[in-house]
């Protein structure tokens, strides 16, 4: 009768433990065959990954993320029933984190580029940008041309635009965090020049700033803004309808002259 009641107990064991595991596989399923928007609306948030990098993404007296991106970000956010949620990435790791579900998209004034489209699904270009570089009034006076920065030593944002134009051109770079501290590099002396967003140098550097020792040099290149989601995601054609959507009625326009961006066209 106990020899029964032990082999009962053990069939009854497999079953609960086999029950369970059917049931997770079963809700993983449900999950993985759910588009990201629906994800989006069943959490009630898009997760945006960003850096501090005005006048994009920083944050106000209170705390409260604003600029282009962010405005632009909520109202995308409030277009799909959620709320945006804002959270800092490792923007050398950024695409890590997009693939690995820690954030919905990446959204942060981010070049489109063939490394953005090939690690991840881009949006239409909805804003013009410029990689400049950016030096102390005594050393940019003397810069002409890229010949003119072989002998300077440089700072650039870890897995930016303005790394890679470095790279390109055979500059001597040294990576930082953010382009905030690319500015502070130069501002300290540690590097001649940083090269940046000329959004983030119209918006930081020159009379009335806290870098007025600072100014841009030389134009690099011209370059566009994108917003990444995963590859295949639905999310980049339902962001693009509403990037159409906001340059046809005059919001985007609003919004770029309260932060001097320029639209792309």
């Amino acid at each position: 009768m106990k020899t029964i009641k032990k082999v009962l107990a053990i069939v009854l064991a497999v079953l609960t433990v086999c029950f369970a595991f059917t049931a997770c596989s079963g809700n993983k399923s449900n999950d993985s065959s759910k588009t990201d928007s629906e994800k989006i609306v069943e959490s009630g948030k898009l997760v945006v990954g960003i850096t501090e990098f005005a006048p994009m993404d920083y944050k106000d007296g209170n705390g409260n993320w604003i600029g282009f991106d962010a405005d632009f970000a909520n109202m995308v956010a409030e277009k799909l029933g959620v709320k945006a949620e804002f959270q800092i990435i490792d923007w050398d790791n950024k695409f890590l984190e997009l693939q690995t579900g820690s954030i919905d998209c990446i959204w942060n004034g981010m070049t489109i580029t063939d490394e953005v489209k090939n690690n991840s699904s881009v949006t239409d270009a909805y804003a013009m940008n410029q990689q400049v570089v950016v030096a102390k009034s005594e050393v940019a006076s003397k810069i002409k041309s890229v010949d003119d920065l072989k002998n300077l030593s440089f700072a650039a944002e870890n897995g930016s635009a303005g790394a890679s134009a470095a790279k390109d051109n055979g500059l001597n770079v040294t990576a930082v965090t953010t382009q905030a501290d690319a500015l502070l590099e130069v501002a300290s002396g540690s590097s001649d020049a940083c090269i940046i967003d000329s959004t983030m140098a119209k918006a930081m550097t020159g009379e009335g700033t806290d870098y007025s020792d600072l100014k841009v040099a030389l134009v690099l290149l011209d370059e566009q803004y994108g917003i990444s989601f995963r590859k295949n995601s639905d999310m980049t054609e339902k962001v693009n309808e509403i990037i159409a959507e906001y340059k046809a009625d005059g919001t985007l326009q609003k919004l770029s002259e309260k932060y001097g961006i320029q639209l792309a066209e």
